[in-house]
């Protein structure tokens, strides 16, 4: 049975799974406007260069089963080597306290789950629980009818979390392909700072299907970072949909870094609701084989004096396919804007492809806007100076790569993140580098 008539014929039975009622209504809603516009396919502008059907003609398992088997060594396999910092373990979409360690305090922490069934939270999920990601796209749709598993953050006005928080979704133990749709809700109000760090692990040989969509609220003179680090096996696939509304003088940054998974989509949304606004994107895409990466941004620029800044590297060989689609909107009152996007790529082999389309919509009149994509091969005449001073070849070109990639994570401020992730890039171009 095809993925589409398994959600139609799940959806009862998701409900009444579920204690919290409240909701049941608007999750019908979103199943039927999902039925009515279905799966996205190629003869959709958005989706002209991803197709999903190697996603949606499997069938999957609605219910995962709870029970695991993860060992610490897996567990330790996973981590930053981050001993300061705080982590949450989803294990088949439950929350496990004994295999997180969870210390920050002042703050509002519940499991999706949990925070549905607790009374005292109602009215803050009714001010904000799909306010900024309704109606979005079909896959937003899908969540909102299915979703059970993810966090909600809430970290009160002028409260700086000093330890980042270590999300991990993890999948074990599944004996049938399994379909996830995980939420998460972040709140960072007035003064206040936090950075979140996602990862996702399918542990098993069968397939997983993550469809995530998540909501960042960062209120005025906040700070709010999320790290996505996209590492999963060849069995994986993620569907991720982001939205980050603003307000005035607050700054939020989204980095993505895509390593791993068959087929991975980011859609990454940005609001603008206020003047003195910076938003940052940055992504770092390495893969080969027959792996796909999607990227598309949008970043709304509403109101004046605003900045946003996009930069997106990819690497790619083998017969992988890279997609880059960014956008930027500026608004007719939006004056003295700066936004500035570039989308750079290298093809290692002759089965690599990009599709990379960066666009500008400008109705005001004073700003300044850039943008701008390159898609070619390694500098010949870089190579030859390094390999006339005694560098093979191959280790040349990993260099040159390494030094391609490594300006979009500039902005990092997590040590043992950045550290994480340039041993990715080392590990992924077969180089030894020394940190």
């Amino acid at each position: 049975m095809a993925l589409k008539e398994q959600i139609t014929e799940n959806h009862n039975e998701f409900l009444e799974s579920l204690r919290h009622r409240f909701m049941d209504e608007d999750r019908k809603a979103a199943l039927q406007r999902f039925e009515k516009a279905g799966f996205p396919t190629k003869k959709d502008e958005e989706y002209k260069y991803t197709s999903l059907k190697e996603i949606t003609e499997k069938a999957y398992n609605f219910f995962p089963k709870e029970n695991h088997n993860i060992t610490k060594e897996q567990l330790d396999s996973l981590h930053l080597g981050e001993e300061n910092f705080d982590w949450i373990t989803f294990v088949n979409g439950k929350l496990h306290k004994e295999l997180s360690k969870v210390s920050i305090e002042n703050v509002e922490f519940l499991s999706f789950n949990y925070a549905l069934n607790d009374e005292k939270h109602r009215d803050v999920f009714e001010k904000y629980f799909n306010t900024i990601a309704a109606d979005k796209s079909a896959f937003t749709n899908l969540n909102q009818a299915y979703c059970k598993y993810g966090f909600f953050l809430k970290v009160p006005k002028n409260v700086v979390i000093e330890k980042p928080i270590h999300i991990f979704y993890i999948s074990q133990n599944q004996e049938e392909n399994t379909f996830y749709n995980t939420r998460n809700l972040l709140i960072v109000e007035e003064g206040a700072k936090v950075e979140i760090i996602e990862s996702h692990h399918n542990f098993d040989s069968t397939y997983v299907l993550t469809n995530s969509v998540t909501e960042i609220f960062t209120y005025p003179n906040a700070k709010a970072d999320w790290h996505k680090l996209q590492n999963d096996n060849d069995t994986s696939y993620l569907i991720d949909n982001t939205f980050a509304r603003q307000e005035k003088d607050s700054l939020t940054t989204v980095n993505t870094f895509s390593f791993g998974g068959k087929l991975v989509r980011n859609n990454l949304d940005f609001i603008h609701n206020g003047s003195n606004i910076n938003s940052f994107m940055n992504g770092i895409t390495i893969i080969g084989k027959d792996q796909l990466v999607d990227h598309h941004t949008a970043v709304h620029h509403n109101f004046p004096n605003c900045e946003s800044y996009q930069n997106y590297k990819g690497i790619f060989n083998g017969k992988s396919h890279g997609v880059f689609n960014g956008k930027v909107f500026v608004d007719k009152i939006a004056q003295k804007t700066n936004a500035y996007q570039q989308n750079n790529n290298v093809l290692l082999s002759e089965g690599a492809i990009i599709d990379t389309k960066p666009q500008l919509e400008i109705f005001a009149d004073d700003v300044k806007c850039s943008h701008g994509c390159t898609v070619g091969q390694l500098n010949e005449d870089a190579l030859f100076y390094l390999r006339a001073r005694g560098i093979s070849k191959k280790e040349a070109q990993a260099l040159l790569l390494y030094a391609f990639a490594n300006d979009a994570m500039q902005n990092i401020d997590i040590e043992p993140l950045k550290e994480k992730i340039s041993k990715l890039l080392a590990e992924k171009l077969e180089v030894d580098i020394e940190f």
